[in-house]
């Protein structure tokens, strides 16, 4: 089921945020080598050590873009996120028509408020989310990026498949 905006938008971006919601999944050549590389950014993260985390992500993100043949992205962690009355900014994708190069994905390893470091999970979602935005343009070549159901489906078995988890409905054993 679309969200409320769906009946906002034109014909043509109604195509494809439909062919994004029928996206439930990325097919990677090898997920089980990108498992090691998700995790080496825990310790970092843990440790605190804001370029560790960005090398370790950097090395996540190129892992990803090579295994599918996409163009590479540059990979940006900032320490604090921006916020401000509606929220905190956790993630940032800018396509390489914004940044006048090469894509750019930005994240924050602290809350705004507290200013502590993010938990792993939810870090790696945030990394997630962007990588899934890049890919909605580089490998399935749409001409914009939707929060659809279908990009949220994809979103939450990537995050998954990374962790080394069964899909979800599979229970071990079966």
């Amino acid at each position: 089921m679309p969200f409320a905006y769906y009946e906002r938008l034109s014909a043509t971006r109604k195509r494809i945020y439909d062919r994004s919601d029928r996206i439930l999944r990325i097919e990677w050549p090898d997920v089980t080598a990108l498992q090691p590389l998700a995790r080496a950014l825990a310790p970092a993260l843990e440790e605190e050590r804001r370029a560790q985390v960005e090398k370790a992500c950097q090395a996540l993100v190129d892992a990803m873009n090579a295994q599918l043949v996409t163009p590479p992205v540059a990979m940006r962690v900032l320490e604090r996120r921006p916020s401000n009355e509606t929220g905190e900014l956790q993630g940032l994708y800018e396509p390489d028509e914004i940044t006048g190069g090469k894509a750019r994905i930005t994240v924050w390893m602290r809350t705004a408020t507290k200013e502590q470091v993010v938990k792993f999970r939810t870090f790696l979602r945030t990394v997630v989310h962007e990588i899934c935005h890049h890919l909605d343009y580089e490998h399935y070549q749409l001409p914009e990026t939707f929060h659809t159901q279908g990009f949220y489906t994809r979103e939450s078995a990537l995050m998954r498949e990374l962790l080394g988890e069964q899909p979800k409905g599979v229970r071990a054993g079966d």
